[in-house]
């Protein structure tokens, strides 16, 4: 009697929960002694394949076909204007994010990102932007921003903490430089000392209030003559020279 009720209520079972019950009161009997060994074995088998039909009929609710997640898909992000994006990047790149010493080992766009990065690390102690804005304001794509930032991890001149979450969405990731060079150049607000010792090689600094002549190298040995001395010097010269002259002429005839 008991073998044929729960033969008849599996096979009218319509949810996996139902058949969940079914299996539990099956083993308990079993274990009181009401059914023997072969009949638990027998529903057993019945109820899994009970159990493997309802799940080939049961169609996910909200998830179009192809897709195994509820969540949108992810878009891609573009910039509105493709030539804005580019003379962005450029700009930050060339604008000193970093020693040059360490900036030769990146391209445009990772100097672009590391740019943000530094000036996140300048102003906050730490980078704490998704990856997107961090993309967005360099003017490059999020993969290009994912690889600049990983490859500066490798090469020692920064570190990544991620912040997981169990069952939820995770914080976005903090980056911190560790480059003492790097972090110098931000101390010194991108720029490097090489100019200042410019000043004690190769020139001469002179001011304004200096009346000396720099560049003169000659000296002039003569006695200094006011403009009347030079004006009676001019003229005696010119008379001695036509003199001369026409003393020249008459000796010639």
């Amino acid at each position: 009697m008991f073998h044929a009720t729960m033969r008849s209520a599996i096979d009218g079972a319509r949810t996996l929960a139902q058949l969940d019950d079914l299996s539990r009161t099956i083993w308990q009997a079993h274990a009181a002694e009401t059914v023997t060994d072969s009949e638990a074995q027998g529903l057993a088998e019945t109820l899994h394949t009970r159990r493997s039909a309802i799940r080939e009929a049961v169609v996910p609710v909200g998830i179009p076909l192809g897709r195994v997640t509820l969540f949108p898909p992810k878009r891609l992000q573009r910039a509105p204007e493709r030539s804005v994006a580019i003379e962005r990047r450029r700009r930050l790149a060339c604008s000193g994010p970093m020693p040059p010493a360490l900036a030769s080992r990146f391209t445009t766009g990772q100097l672009a990102v590391l740019r943000i990065v530094g000036d996140e690390m300048a102003r906050n102690g730490a980078c704490g932007l998704c990856i997107d804005a961090i993309a967005a304001r360099a003017g490059v794509c999020r993969r290009l921003a994912q690889a600049a930032i990983r490859l500066a991890e490798g090469d020692g001149l920064l570190t990544i903490q991620e912040r997981r979450h169990q069952g939820r969405k995770s914080d976005p990731n903090v980056v911190r430089i560790i480059s003492r060079e790097w972090l110098q150049w931000l101390r010194r607000g991108g720029r490097s000392a090489a100019p200042a010792l410019l000043g004690s090689i190769g020139c001469k600094r002179t001011h304004p209030t200096d009346r000396g002549d720099p560049q003169r190298r000659v000296v002039d040995g003569e006695s200094k003559k006011g403009c009347r001395g030079a004006a009676g010097d001019l003229n005696q010269s010119d008379r001695t020279r036509i003199r001369a002259g026409g003393g020249g002429g008459r000796a010639m005839r």
